[in-house]
Parts: structure tokens; sequence; C-alpha cells
């Protein structure tokens, strides 16, 4: 099992998302590694815009990422078209839950091992934030996580003496930006760049896409 498990493509990661009093902002790293140790892309994109309304950031296997970003929009798409509404942020959350419930209680040898933030907005004009761990619990987010990425312990530290309830989007940007690059300051499997994006009540922007260099003097 261990000489299964080295090759595998890690999103080592920090990802976060924090909730505004005008929205919510999702923000992550780019670096991925294989086994935990070697670094093998710079500039994978975390955070991912898969329909209209919805944001997903996903720590964990790069496969289990990658699926997850193929198989949701699919699902929602078929649940709008059976209900003739379209899925509420929670309802999204709610099935994506189930999806990795269901696949790591599946007889494998390698079960799927991914922890997801998703964050949209409703056709009301709510905006919802949502925390899925890899095991499958949803957990609606009232102020901010980085669910059980790497960087975790870092982003929660800054963000736990930083975050202010009735904060704005631009204040909320701000400090996704410092809990990122205070993540990739110590955490190895974090990297390379960040991006982070808004969710208002009427549409989603990628806000910063930064590239961080190391400089050599």
């Amino acid at each position: 099992m261990d000489n299964l498990r080295e090759p595998i493509l890690r999103t080592g990661t920090t990802i976060l998302g924090i909730v505004c009093k005008d929205g919510i902002v999702m923000a992550s790293d780019r670096q991925i590694t294989a086994g935990g140790s070697i670094v093998v892309g710079k500039k994978y994109p975390k955070t991912i815009q898969v329909n209209d309304y919805l944001l997903v950031s996903c720590t964990g296997m790069v496969s289990d990422a990658q699926k997850i970003v193929k198989i949701l929009p699919a699902e929602l798409k078929l649940k709008q078209l059976r209900s003739r509404s379209r899925p509420t942020v929670k309802q999204a959350a709610n099935l994506l839950s189930t999806i990795l419930y269901s696949e790591i209680r599946q007889p494998s040898m390698i079960p799927m091992q991914v922890g997801v933030l998703i964050g949209g907005f409703n056709e009301d004009g709510t905006t919802e934030l949502y925390s899925i761990e890899p095991s499958g619990s949803v957990i609606k987010i009232e102020d901010y996580d980085a669910n059980f990425s790497s960087g975790m312990p870092y982003a929660l530290g800054l963000l736990e003496r930083q975050y202010k309830k009735d904060m704005s989007i631009k204040e909320g940007v701000e400090l996704a930006k410092e809990a990122l690059k205070a993540s990739i300051q110590r955490d190895t499997g974090s990297g390379h760049g960040i991006d982070v994006f808004v969710i208002t009540p009427n549409k989603i922007k990628k806000e910063v896409s930064q590239e961080i260099v190391p400089e050599y003097k």
C-alpha cells in the first residue's frame, strides 16, 4: 500500500472561504505535489467555477478534485431539469456531500480523499458557504473556514485574529490574501500563486490572480 500511495498527486493546499456582510470570498494557492514532497505543478487552479452561480475549492487528491468538478455541474443540471427549478447552494452542498459519502464507503483500494468548500448565490439574492469534509459531513459556514487543507492551521490562526463579523467584501479579499501568504510561508504543500474570488448576490468574479516567484539574492 505504501508503494501505491507514493506517486499519488495531491493538492497539499491552502483553501479558504470568508463570509462577509455583502457576499463571500473564496481563495486558494496553486501548488500540487506527488508523495507529499515533490512539487509537480505550480499553476493548478483549486478554486473553480462549476456553473453560473457556484464555486468549489478542493483539497486532497487531484483526481478526486477533477472528478468532482465534472460530476457536480452535470448532476445539478439533471436535478434542475427534473424539478424545473434551480438547485440552491444548500442543495448543491448536500448533493456533493452525498457523492463523497457514498464514494468513500464503496470497497476500493484508494477511496476518494477530498475536502471541499462550496459557495454561491441563490435566486433570491442570498449567498452561502458550506464546508464538506472528506468523509462527507456538510457544515454551513457563518464566518470562515479552511476545510482540511494542509495550510489550515496557518490560515485559521490569522483568520481567528483578524476576522470581523460585518467585514466588507473588499476587507475580506485583503484578509484572504494575507491568510494565503501566511500559509505559503510555512506550509510546504502550499505555494507558487494565489487566486481569490468574490461571490455577490448576482455574480461570481475573480478578484486576484497572483503568481508568487521566489527571489534569490
